[in-house]
């Protein structure tokens, strides 16, 4: 499997989100977000999940929205302060109401220790994704060409030093979210060991 064989929507909401993921975030976020998708889409097509890949594709552009300043909640973990930004972003899209909410869970639940692949395909493929591209979790399962192909073009930058400082500061401010808990079980010392790094 190589780059070329997935399919990446080209809808007016995924050009919207990319549009935004690219104004707010740095560009190691941005290509971390666009690996998600990958990742993803990869993963899905290797074992022949079915999935929406336009909630999917707007989901990762905006999955890590709420690390960013603009959009960090005081009050709120980042994943909901980004479930609100997907809402609000797909309502002005057009999208029905059921599929704004849709979005929003999937952001939400990204951060879920497991997601059900029976429940939320779409929750299941971001949450499993992200922990690849950030932590190192499962990445042999990534195919080796989509593998190379993806981080020759959509480059790791800086992503293990910022995401760790971002969910560091996530965890300092909010102890009693799940960025809390990913910090105080180690999760520095997993982004460092991530083996896409090597």
């Amino acid at each position: 499997m190589r780059l070329d064989d997935l399919v990446i929507p080209d809808t007016a909401a995924c050009r919207g989100a990319l549009e935004v993921a690219t104004r707010y975030h740095s560009p190691s976020l941005l290509n971390h977000s666009v690996r998600a998708y990958l990742w993803a889409a990869g993963y899905a097509g290797a074992r022949e999940i079915t999935f929406d890949a336009e909630l999917l594709y707007v989901s990762a552009m905006l999955h890590d929205i709420g690390l960013t300043a603009e959009f960090d909640s005081h009050t709120v973990p980042y994943e909901e302060a980004g479930g609100h930004v997907a809402w609000a972003f797909t309502a002005g899209a057009g999208w029905p109401h059921a599929r704004r909410v849709r979005a929003a869970e999937v952001i939400i639940r990204h951060m879920w220790d497991e997601v059900p692949v029976e429940d939320d395909p779409e929750g299941h493929l971001l949450e499993l994704s992200t922990g690849m591209d950030i932590s190192g979790r499962r990445t042999e399962d990534i195919p080796a060409g989509l593998r190379q192909d993806v981080l020759a073009r959509f480059p790791r930058l800086e992503i293990a030093k910022e995401f760790a400082a971002c969910v560091t500061d996530q965890g300092t401010r909010k102890p009693d979210s799940l960025a809390g808990g990913f910090v105080r079980g180690g999760i520095t010392g997993r982004i460092a060991r991530n083996p896409l790094d090597g």
